[in-house]
């Protein structure tokens, strides 16, 4: 028997003899769904074969590939995946880190992906049309990148046929690794970043814990002052902050002027997203950058459009509706205006939010925190109403 064939002949003895293993790999968990035991055997032995090849035998690549399928995100799918790297398993791990990008194990996913050279299932997905898919993979590759993040998303920064906000959450996720960030203090000294991404620059290199790095971005960026004349700390000091409740309701309502856009149980005006779930859609550091840089992170049926008429008026606002007959946009005042489409002179769809970019200057910094700590609170809750 050549060395090449022994491991697969152990493989079928396995299957077909079932021979006395001393104590189980796979944890007892793995004895439900749908996996038949002959599978299930397979992969004990595949663990315990050190020298094993995949490719050498088809049955055992099949039983493998099954077991990975199915309990995609354990242990052992991931040791197996790492040891293994068998690409046929990609398009499954790349749908499972995007489903859990908030967890250890979807991070631990797209880092195989990248193991595998797979990461381009990753990449694919943030220049797809599904922006809230997009901005997942953009910050999942942040994450997971490693000295790949910057050649990775670095495209996405610099691409003027991006939207912003993928631009914008392509820089954060970049600014996550050190070389991400000397890569973005260039580009600021090089006065190579649009006005858009100078607040996002710098968050990620004001709060950077490369001291000189900081030093060097200081002279260049500066984030803004609040109302009290103070210059705003970066968003991840923010996010350490908690705040009180009742006052944020007040800043809401008063100093934010967020009522006057958005909706909260019924009151307000319905410009913007209701926010009576908010506080279970967006992180807390989310939250910060969805005030203070809006255009970071534009929903979806939220984005500005911006309209001209032949007599020369103009229009900013939500798209409400559009048929060959006419346009509605719904202005920051709350207003529906409707154009004859025979009156349009120019209607396009603009990268920037119609929330407006300089809130924090009606706000302290400790009001902010209150505001936020008010909205965090804005629990969906398990019966399916909302918790304030």
């Amino acid at each position: 028997m050549t060395p090449r064939l022994r491991p697969a002949i152990l493989i079928l003895l396995t299957i077909f003899a079932c021979p006395l293993l001393p104590g189980p790999l796979l944890p007892a968990a793995d004895d439900g769904g749908e996996l038949s035991p002959q599978d299930k055997l397979v992969v004990e032995t595949v663990l315990r074969l050190q020298s094993f090849q995949l490719e050498s035998s088809a049955p055992a690549k099949a039983a493998v590939l099954r077991y990975l399928r199915a309990r995609l995100g354990s242990k052992q799918s991931f040791d197996l995946i790492r040891r293994f790297k068998p690409v046929e398993i990609a398009p499954d791990l790349a749908a499972f880190g995007l489903e859990h990008a908030n967890e250890t194990e979807g991070v631990r996913a797209a880092e195989l992906l990248f193991a595998m050279g797979q990461q381009k299932r990753l990449l694919d997905v943030a220049e797809a049309d599904d922006s809230e898919r997009a901005m997942t993979a953009i910050a999942l590759i942040g994450r997971s990148g490693r000295g790949k993040t910057v050649e990775s998303l670095l495209p996405l920064v610099t691409s003027g046929e991006t939207s912003m906000d993928r631009r914008i959450a392509a820089l954060t996720a970049m600014g996550r690794q050190i070389d991400g960030q000397t890569q973005i203090l260039s580009m600021v000294k090089e006065t190579a970043l649009p006005d858009e991404l100078k607040f996002a620059a710098a968050n990620v290199l004001l709060a950077s814990p490369n001291a000189e790095a900081v030093e060097e971005a200081s002279k260049y960026l500066s984030l803004p002052e609040t109302a009290d004349s103070q210059p705003l700390p970066p968003v991840v000091e923010l996010a350490k902050r908690r705040g009180d409740v009742a006052t944020g309701a007040k800043v809401f309502r008063e100093p934010g002027t967020c009522i006057e856009c958005h909706k909260i149980h019924g009151e307000g005006k319905e410009v913007g997203p209701d926010l009576s779930e908010i506080g279970s859609k967006l992180s807390r550091e989310a939250m910060f950058v969805a005030i203070l840089d809006p255009s970071a992170a534009v929903s979806h049926n939220f984005e500005t459009y911006v309209l001209l008429t032949d007599d020369g008026t103009a229009f900013t606002g939500l798209l409400i509706s559009q048929t060959d007959a006419a346009i509605t946009l719904r202005t920051n005042e709350g207003i529906d205006r409707t154009v004859d489409r025979e009156a349009v002179e120019l209607f396009e769809k603009k990268s920037q939010s119609m929330m407006p970019q300089d809130l924090q200057r009606l706000m302290t910094a400790e009001q902010l925190v209150d505001l936020v700590e008010y909205l965090m609170g804005l629990q969906k809750s398990a019966e399916g109403s909302t918790a304030t």
